[in-house]
């Protein structure tokens, strides 16, 4: 990129949307698609666009985010000068725990100060897409807007309707108005939670608006104030899940079975880094069978697997059936159990002869390190 670019990732915006998926962890570590966690998306696209110098708010329950992403070493961001910074909530002597993402950037206004960016890009990590911003950055300098917002048109279901943010625009791509919560359900053009504008005006932002005590940057600024800065849109139309709630979340890790969505998330030019572990390779017995499904490694295998994802180090023992399922790192599912539309956490134990049993519309949730 021609500009120098500070990216911040917000780790926690949208942890009470994802239930008991995050009671124990912030949302950007929440694991997904085998082996990733969602932090892996907006860090490895914001690499993948030039930008390397990053910093990830945090809120609370960030000991796992903490562990996975370490140095930033994965992502080449372990340098002497810029690279990855972890920026918890307590980062001045007048911060606390934030109510909404002003609060937060005015709890990180002297890192942001002491940076040299001409531009700061934020992001959430609430949208599993491969993105590269260079485009976006280019627009947004070349329209001469004070804030460019990500969009992308898609269809949004009532369960999802509270979570949405959509916005109206003109022929120039002016946002004309934003609901936060739309009624009906419908196509909108949903807010992707990036956002791109000076450094400049984002530290003046944070001076007036914490000085008036106000938190919320969709209802203050994109809402409230949108007569007074010039808020363009730019839309996204590659492939993207925007986790809104638990069910979603099921249903974009069952789109990972899509080749096409396989191929359009992990792209061998824009590769989507995670933290490496040196587990050997998966290990199939001579009585399982495997159909339409993702296996991590480190995985044993001698039971049926068909249309899950299964991530690193699982165990699934003869006679067992797995479908439609995800199961994650560390579970170990017994001898002729049965599992059908299941989300099972980390590290659980299913016994022998077990037989759990959800829907494609309400997966039974199994909490970490349960015992069933």
């Amino acid at each position: 990129m021609n500009k120098n670019i500070l990216g911040i990732i917000f780790s926690n915006m949208h942890d009470n949307s994802l239930g008991e998926l995050t009671d124990h962890r912030t949302m950007g570590s929440v694991p997904f698609g085998g082996r990733y966690r969602f932090i892996d998306f907006p860090l490895s696209n914001m690499v993948n666009s030039g930008i390397t110098n990053i910093g990830v708010v945090t809120k609370s329950n960030y000991q796992s985010l903490i562990d996975h992403i370490g140095s930033g070493r994965e992502w080449d961001l372990a340098r002497k000068r810029g690279g990855l910074y972890v920026l918890p909530p307590f980062s001045s002597s007048h911060s606390g725990i934030y109510r909404g993402r002003l609060e937060a950037l005015a709890g990180i206004r002297s890192f942001i100060s002491t940076q040299t960016a001409d531009y700061i890009l934020l992001s959430d990590c609430d949208v599993i897409a491969n993105i590269n911003y260079q485009e976006m950055v280019d627009t947004h300098i070349s329209s001469g807007a004070d804030i460019t917002v990500m969009y992308k048109r898609m269809p949004i279901e009532s369960s999802d309707l509270y979570e949405t943010t959509a916005f109206e625009l003109d022929e120039q791509h002016r946002v004309t108005d934003v609901m936060i919560g739309p009624q009906n359900k419908g196509y909108y053009n949903v807010y992707e939670n990036v956002v791109i504008m000076s450094k400049e005006l984002l530290e003046r932002i944070i001076q007036e608006t914490s000085q008036r005590s106000q938190y919320s940057f969709k209802r203050t600024i994109l809402q409230g104030s949108r007569d007074r800065f010039d808020i363009r849109g730019y839309e996204y139309t590659g492939v993207s899940m925007t986790i809104h709630s638990i069910h979603g979340y099921f249903k974009a890790n069952m789109q990972l079975l899509d080749k096409e969505t396989r191929s359009s998330l992990f792209r061998p030019g824009n590769p989507i880094y995670t933290k490496i572990k040196d587990e050997v390779p998966a290990k199939y017995g001579m009585a399982s069978r495997v159909v339409n499904s993702m296996i991590a490694d480190g995985c044993v295998i001698d039971g049926t697997v068909e249309n899950s994802i299964i991530f690193r180090g699982v165990k699934i023992a003869r006679g067992a059936v797995v479908k439609n399922s995800i199961v994650m790192q560390g579970t170990t599912v017994g001898e002729g159990a049965s599992m059908d539309y299941v989300m099972v956490d980390k590290d659980v134990f299913i016994r022998e002869g077990k037989e759990l049993k959800g829907s494609n519309t309400y997966p039974i949730y199994i909490a970490k390190g349960s015992v069933v």
